[in-house]
């Protein structure tokens, strides 16, 4: 495919940005006590590197709210080292823009000492104010406390303020974050905005308050420096602003000489999922469309992209001007010169497992599911090994090629043996269920690179301890996995019982009432492929509550499918004892019947460690031995990516 639309250069305001493809502001909580760290620098600068023709910082604070791992911008204090920044990233991007995103999230202080407020337009509850913000605000009140207009002029004179830092510390531009659901977004929605004086009201007088900001900003930083606003087209939220107002808001933008809109759909509030893996790719561009066909300014479109040529296809089709993009580019941030480059199938892709925001959400600095080095960049790093050692990796699932791929290209003679005909372990499964395509494109991108680093792949060879002598590594990387937990259940062995594993490997034919018992991710994933298949579900939880291995930004969204698919979710109750026709269970100390056709266990995993036990005895079969992923402890693909990095780049 040729990719000519998104490597065009455009004008953004005075700037000429090389080409259409932005990294969107992340924060990722990289910052040291509100300043500039050498992670951040890192982060930013290798997507600088990586070929993005713009880049936006994201979260940098106008005024003294914290946290500490977001950077600030409310003091002149902060100028030289923000320029050292900008110089960097710029050192690092050839060409590449750079844009500070000034925001503020939920909560203000009116001064230095004065406590960290959370404020608002109105008293107007948020439906689910998030962990960073519980954690941030000492006490969170139950409803925001309104600014008065004393405040909201303050508020503003700090923007301006900050804008004129940008500027002076080498950024080439601002956006504003009136996205997100966040204090500017508040008062342009007619959900939260209940006030009743000019900051109130009809859509005119609910944008005073950003376009205020606008206009401090110009006259503070100059009129002719960029300015962009990232903006909710449409909020999702009932009684919320919808692509009507969405529209009114661009043009009054327009007019009020912004250079580049950013369109998001979506808050922080709303019941639709906009992020996650059940959701299609471009799913909602003709939100842009509709904006950009009201203004004469350039459009970014930025919500559920991360393939390359659906961002080719919006460019072509005239339905945006640029296309942003996060997950992918934390995943990989050289996205857009292996595209330059044809080299697709070198890209380390995004899985949308949203374990970048579960991270986040609370806090903590930025990580990634498939790239160990994603806000490691200053300590993760794969260089030449000092001596080169014939390294043996034994399994073939995610944390083993990462260990051998990270090895080989350090300069090890890695060997890989797998005893299944095909790479993969456990994600191969992984994939099987709704919405989890993704990790189709991680088993491959894995298999190619080990491939093309040279690495020898041994597939349906299964490693003994005497193969492994015979071999004679220098280090033997254990990747052998983990194997399904049987509950120790009477009448788990019966003729209706069947592992998860192996209903989603469909070796046994399933009833058409099926219980599943645990309700952690794989039941639930189970569950839904079962559904899928016709059959009615039951899932049954000893925990008081479903899920809890799921993290928080995709949990909602499978409850959400789960409940809509009319699964039924019980929770304490125990199974004692699995029949013919169903099973016993405990609950609340009485005795309850569940009729069902077939019962499907799904209670966990344990570690495979049988190989490693049998050659630890033997001398010199192993003079190095290392285990990496689930065969150290079962837990997640991002661990056992990150160990196996880990590992490897210490060998």
């Amino acid at each position: 495919m040729n990719y000519r639309k998104l490597f065009e250069p455009i004008k953004v305001g005075k700037l000429e940005v090389k080409n259409r493809i932005a990294m969107l502001g992340i924060g990722g909580f990289l910052a040291d006590n509100c300043r500039v760290s050498e992670a951040l620098k890192m982060f930013d600068g290798e997507r600088a590197r990586g070929g993005v023709g713009l880049l936006i910082r994201g979260n940098v604070h106008p005024c003294n709210i914290g946290p500490e791992k977001m950077p600030g911008i409310w003091d002149d204090g902060f100028i030289p080292g923000l320029r050292e920044l900008t110089d960097f990233v710029h050192s690092q991007g050839d060409g590449v823009t750079y844009v500070c995103q000034i925001s503020t999230q939920h909560a203000w202080r009116k001064s230095p000492d004065h406590p960290v407020e959370f404020v608002g337009p109105s008293d107007v509850v948020l439906r689910r104010p998030s962990p960073s913000l519980v954690k941030m605000i000492e006490v969170l009140s139950s409803a925001p406390r309104p600014l008065t207009i004393e405040e909201i002029h303050q508020i503003t004179e700090e923007y301006g303020d900050a804008v004129r830092r940008a500027r002076e510390a080498g950024f080439d531009a601002v956006e504003i974050m009136a996205g997100m659901g966040y204090l500017v977004a508040r008062f342009l929605s007619k959900l939260h905005n209940k006030r009743t004086d000019e900051y109130g009201g009809i859509i005119e007088n609910r944008a005073r308050f950003l376009l205020e900001i606008i206009a401090n900003a110009k006259k503070k930083a100059g009129g002719d420096y960029p300015l962009m606003v990232r903006f909710l087209a449409d909020e999702f939220l009932e009684g919320g602003n919808t692509l009507e107002e969405g529209v009114v808001i661009a043009q009054l933008l327009e007019k009020a000489g912004v250079d580049l809109l950013d369109v998001q759909v979506g808050t922080q509030d709303s019941p639709i999922p906009v992020i996650q893996s059940s959701v299609p790719q471009g799913a909602f561009v003709h939100y842009s469309e509709s904006i950009k066909k009201v203004v004469n300014i350039p459009v970014l479109t930025g919500i559920r992209i991360s393939d390359p040529a659906v961002a080719e296809k919006i460019l072509e089709e005239g339905k945006a001007d640029l296309v942003g993009i996060a997950r992918a580019l934390v995943a990989d941030p050289e996205l857009p010169n292996k595209v330059r480059e044809n080299r697709l199938d070198d890209i380390r892709p995004c899985i949308l497992g949203c374990h970048c925001l579960d991270v986040c959400f609370p806090g903590n600095t930025v990580r990634c599911e498939v790239n160990a080095q994603a806000g490691r960049e200053t300590e993760y790093k794969v260089e030449p090994a000092r001596k080169v050692k014939k390294v043996l990796v034994v399994g073939g699932g995610p944390a083993g090629m990462e260990a051998a791929r990270i090895a080989a290209l350090r300069g090890h003679q890695v060997t890989l043996c797998e005893k299944r005909d095909r790479l993969g372990g456990l994600l191969l499964l992984a994939t099987v269920p709704p919405f989890k395509h993704e990790i189709r494109d991680l088993i491959n991108y894995l298999a190619l690179q080990i491939k093309k680093v040279g690495v020898q792949i041994e597939l349906g060879t299964e490693a003994s301890a005497q193969s492994i002598k015979e071999m004679k590594p220098d280090v033997v990387v254990m990747a052998t996995g983990a194997v399904p937990i049987i509950p120790e259940i009477p009448g788990v062995k019966g003729d209706n019982v069947i592992g998860a594993l192996d209903v989603l490997s469909e070796v046994k034919e399933v009833g058409n009432e099926v219980i599943v018992i645990g309700g952690g991710q794989v039941g639930c994933e189970t569950a839904e492929f079962l559904v899928e298949k016709g059959k009615k579900v039951a899932i049954l939880e000893m925990m008081g509550r479903i899920g809890v291995d799921i993290g928080g930004a995709t949990r909602w969204v499978i409850m959400q499918r789960l409940r809509k698919a009319q699964v039924r979710l019980e929770t304490k109750a125990e199974v004692v004892e699995i029949i013919d026709k169903g099973v016993r269970l405990k609950r609340n100390g009485s005795l309850e019947f569940m009729e069902g056709d077939t019962v499907v266990y799904a209670v966990g995993f344990e570690s495979n460690t049988r190989l490693a036990e049998e050659i630890i005895p033997l001398a010199n079969a192993a003079p190095e031995l290392h285990l990496v992923g689930d065969c150290v402890q079962p837990r997640k693909i991002v661990n056992a990516i990150e160990e196996a990095f880990r590992v490897a780049t210490q060998l």
